[in-house]
């Protein structure tokens, strides 16, 4: 079967990270309105290696190699392989990083347009997931970047903050969409069956940028409120959790968090919506301010009702506003962190009031089904001779 459509994502799809979300929306928007197409993503973790779905075609990329530029590097064989039976039929493909973006740009006697969303730049990115990276290596995957950019006929990005990350890799603002992520307002769940009387939350993954070390130092400045508890709920399984976990056991408060690790999502907005203050510990790292993205977490948390309790970031203030959806707070500062989230929690009523309107500045523009209508309108700018309807 040839497709008029794809999508590649150097990304495990399905998962509980705040990626498979985005992907599953973004991917659905894109095989509705083309009628399906070809999904490919990395697998492992027990998924099948080809799945259908009607006219949807899912192809993981399995191949186990340590070395993360060596892996890079395979995917994008890969992709060039898995592209190559529908180069007569493609139309667009959707791209989210370099590796699927260079065979995309680069296929022979290519007729399709390139769309490619970037939501965070390897170049900065592998300065925290890959330390032992040489200048040289990080140097070369720019230049990648900029000669995939520069050849691809859109640029998408979730947030003004990364828009102007890519214009200082030379793109012009006239192929510059900004497509921001969003969330879904839905009536309040029920409350889980093993939620403590009173807690906090923080939902996500739990690489340094996030800041778990920041909150965990300022919950130890909460110790005077003994019936609080902190919720994490971890998109990543629980073998990546034993650091923090050390952690919290050399700062005494251990026996105060209740971990959750890779829940569905909809448990994990049951939890949120229940919580008296979900927190944002971003730190201020260049990965954060440099290339920020429009953090789900964030997002969901204002979706469900929850005042939110941030790091004072660029990309942060382009979702919420201190004082209005919860408070903002220097990163990085775990006494700060700790009495903002004291002052939502000793005045509940004020609190309630600040998650209301961050309910309702997301049902005003920053829902999934938003986000859709922006990326429709630029798959239809971007290849004019489709009328934007699956046939």
């Amino acid at each position: 079967m040839s497709h008029r459509a794809a999508y590649f994502a150097f990304d495990r799809f399905p998962s509980t990270k705040g990626s498979g979300v985005h992907i599953g929306e973004m991917a659905d928007e894109l095989f509705t309105r083309f009628g399906g197409g070809l999904l490919g993503v990395l697998g492992g973790g027990g998924l099948p290696r080809y799945q259908r779905e009607g006219d949807r075609e899912i192809a993981r990329f399995e191949a186990e190699i340590p070395n993360l530029i060596d892996r890079a590097e395979a995917f994008s064989g890969w992709v060039a392989d898995h592209l190559s039976p529908h180069l007569d039929t493609l139309e667009i493909c959707h791209v989210r990083d370099p590796w699927g973006a260079l065979p995309a740009v680069t296929a022979p006697g290519r007729r399709h347009r390139v769309v490619f969303e970037v939501n965070g730049l390897p170049s900065i990115e592998m300065t925290h997931t890959w330390p032992l990276a040489t200048p040289r290596a990080l140097g070369k995957i720019r230049e990648l970047e900029r000669f995939c950019l520069e050849r691809s006929d859109a640029v998408v990005v979730p947030s003004a903050v990364i828009a102007n990350a890519v214009r200082g890799l030379g793109v012009p603002d006239a192929k510059i969409h900004l497509v921001p992520n969003g969330a879904d307002v839905v009536s309040r769940p029920p409350r889980p069956d093993t939620a403590p009387d009173r807690y906090i939350i923080y939902v996500g993954a739990l690489q340094p940028w996030q800041g778990l070390d920041v909150l965990l130092r300022a919950f130890t400045r909460l110790a005077d409120l003994p019936d609080l508890r902190l919720v994490i709920c971890s998109s990543v399984p629980e073998r990546r959790a034993k650091p923090l976990r050390r952690l919290a056991e050399r700062l005494g408060v251990d026996d105060r968090i209740d971990w959750m690790f890779t829940l569905p999502h909809h448990e994990v907005a049951a939890w949120l919506a229940h919580a008296e203050v979900s927190v944002a510990p971003l730190t201020g790292c260049a990965r954060n301010l440099d290339q920020g993205c429009a953090p789900l977490k964030v997002l969901e948390s204002m979706a469900a009702g929850t005042p939110v309790v941030a790091s004072d970031l660029p990309a942060v203030r382009e979702l919420m506003t201190g004082g209005e959806h919860g408070r903002l707070v220097p990163a990085d500062r775990p006494a700060q962190l700790a009495r903002a989230v004291r002052i939502l929690l000793e005045y509940p009523e004020q609190a309630a009031v600040m998650g209301e309107r961050a309910r309702r500045r997301i049902s005003g523009g920053l829902t999934w089904p938003h986000s859709r209508a922006l990326l429709a309108a630029v798959y239809a700018a971007t290849a004019p001779g489709h009328d934007g309807l699956a046939v």
